[in-house]
């Protein structure tokens, strides 16, 4: 091989190592979570088992939802949020940005918590909406990150245009109330 065709090689290889992530989000230990009240005072935890995502050397966050991955426990149930609620045949994803500031994740060592305050922007079901937060970021084995809520997120149906899908559900669940306001919480795991 050449002196340029190895200049070309060696240029390539640095551009590709650049342009990757410098965290991944592990979906097996990864989980959100959120939990539905009906009947007023009867409520059940969910959750979505299909995440992706990561961390990019600027500290923006991605995190990919897989909707069609709800898990409720009960399979009909599961079938009608698709359908109904989360119109996954339209809006199979939703996404969740926030940015953190780079350098005060790069500072973060094994053992180490901080709280960070945060911008979430949530896109579900064709809406966006920001969503102000404290995140914990902990340091944990092998130079991961471990990312979670410092409390619930409160997620509305109505910024989201799900109050119809609601509605819906009651019907056909014979349900005499759905609560539209929902508690989330998640536990991230972002490798190196």
């Amino acid at each position: 091989m050449d002196l340029k065709k190895l200049g070309w090689l060696l240029l390539a290889c640095l551009f590709s190592v650049s342009a990757q992530a410098a965290y991944q989000l592990d979906s097996t230990q990864s989980t959100l979570n959120f939990i539905s009240i009906k009947k007023d005072n009867i409520a059940e935890t969910h959750s979505f088992k299909l995440l992706s995502g990561s961390i990019d050397d600027a500290g923006t966050a991605n995190v990919i939802i897989d909707l069609i991955s709800v898990e409720t426990t009960i399979p009909i149930r599961n079938e009608r949020m698709k359908s109904l609620l989360l119109e996954t045949d339209s809006y199979p994803t939703a996404t969740a940005n926030v940015t953190f500031d780079a350098d005060a994740l790069a500072g973060i060592t094994q053992g180490q918590s901080s709280v960070l305050a945060a911008t979430l922007t949530l896109e579900l079901h064709g809406h966006s909406k920001e969503i102000a937060l404290d995140l914990r970021v902990t340091g944990i084995e092998q130079g991961s990150l471990l990312v979670t809520p410092t409390q619930p997120i409160l997620i509305n149906a109505f910024d989201f245009a799900l109050e119809t899908g609601i509605q819906q559900l009651m019907e056909v669940a014979k349900l005499p109330s759905i609560s539209t306001a929902v508690p989330v919480t998640f536990s991230l795991i972002f490798t190196p």
